[in-house]
């Protein structure tokens, strides 16, 4: 059912109401804007599925309280873009909610599978691909399109239930509830500006003055791009950042002789950036930022990585869970490190595997091959 007016989403809602199960799912533009444009909303019950046109329905208000129910699960898979654009629109984010991406990579599927992988093994469905690539925006929408969002939500359903089936069997059904909590946390999708710098692509090049330089740039550049809804490599690219930071440009001459830079910036914003580069580089040593990652010249560190991976892919085929799920490499690097909040250390992961990563990593185990299989030696 395609919704363009406010009465069939009111009705919607109403009957919804009754439903135990609310799957759902966007589409969205995010090319030539900073927030992503919600184009459809794709819902879906036991009974029925409706595509809600926001560009017609003025006011999607009404969702609210169905999104924040108690007694409705809402089914996502990989819900975090549709999540933060629904909290967007609405101020709310559903609760509670079952991601069936998250749930897959602890029934034996890759950690990232796609929908289409998921539903073909779980319900035979081979789904059309035709209208991935499509520019939701334009209207009106062609049958083949409305067909391919409501193919995005009518399976969800049933892959929740042949889930939950799985999960309880294997006794794992609280195992994904910290992190469906965590993508219902508004502080997700809340980024601090001036931790924008952490991210940005050859950033680990700059020393601790570049950096600083970099972390007000990236600052201000988000908070611009964010001001005129527009993608933040409109404004400056992580790489012409990195690289005016890396000169240490305090004029604007040196700053446009990043490449593309004036191009971008008007003399108004060159003047901002240069003055912000100029701040970084001089302050104090005491507030300059450090380095996310330690230098990858740690021997030491290597090898105990290493060995706790052999450790991680023995424990992770044995549970039939997708590696990456149970310990990334990172994971493994800040156990070795001496970290303890770390998430292969806390409930479930730790089970499986995070106490015996703390035995090899303190001596208290070792490793071997024997009959070309990986076992592991108590040491007294």
């Amino acid at each position: 059912m395609y919704i363009d007016n406010q009465e069939s989403l009111e009705a919607f809602v109403r009957r919804a109401r009754s439903s135990g199960l609310l799957a759902i799912d966007t589409e969205f533009l995010r090319e030539s804007t900073y927030y992503p444009k919600l184009c459809l909303l794709q819902m879906a019950t036991d009974s029925e599925v409706v595509l809600i046109d926001p560009f017609k329905v003025p006011d999607l208000a009404p969702l609210r309280p169905l999104l924040e129910d108690q007694s409705i699960v809402k089914l996502f898979h990989a819900g975090g873009q549709d999540l933060e654009i629904i909290y967007r629109k609405l101020g709310v984010l559903p609760t509670p909610l079952f991601d069936t991406q998250i749930a897959a990579s602890v029934l034996g599927h890759p950690q990232q599978i796609g929908y289409g992988a998921l539903v073909a093994a779980m319900c035979g469905k081979a789904l059309k691909k035709s209208d991935s690539f499509t520019d939701w925006s334009l209207r009106p929408l062609k049958e083949s399109q409305l067909e391919y969002a409501a193919d995005d939500v009518i399976y969800l359903p049933q892959v929740y239930r042949i889930m939950i089936e799985k999960l309880q069997a294997k006794g794992r059904e609280q195992w994904l509830q910290a992190e469906f909590d965590e993508l219902c946390n508004p502080a997700r999708y809340h980024e601090d500006p001036r931790e924008r710098y952490k991210r940005l692509k050859r950033g680990s090049s700059l020393n601790r003055r570049q950096l600083a330089a970099a972390r007000e740039v990236a600052a201000w550049r988000e908070l611009k791009a964010q001001r005129a809804d527009r993608p933040r490599k409109w404004v400056l690219t992580d790489e012409q950042i990195v690289e005016a930071c890396k000169r240490g440009a305090r004029t604007i001459d040196e700053l446009f002789m990043v490449r593309g830079v004036r191009e971008k910036l008007s003399t108004r914003d060159a003047r901002e950036v240069v003055a912000l580069i100029a701040k970084g580089m001089d302050l104090p040593e005491d507030q300059l930022p450090k380095p996310e990652r330690a230098s990858k010249s740690e021997p030491n560190v290597d090898i105990q990585v290493d060995l706790m991976e052999a450790l991680a892919r023995l424990r992770a085929k044995e549970s039939d869970i997708a590696l990456h799920t149970l310990a990334s490499r990172d994971d493994l690097a800040a156990v070795a490190r001496g970290h303890r909040n770390v998430a292969v250390l806390k409930g479930w992961r730790r089970t499986i595997l995070g106490n015996e990563l703390l035995d090899l990593a303190e001596g208290r185990i070792a490793l071997a091959v024997s009959e070309n299989q990986l076992k592991i030696i108590p040491l007294s």
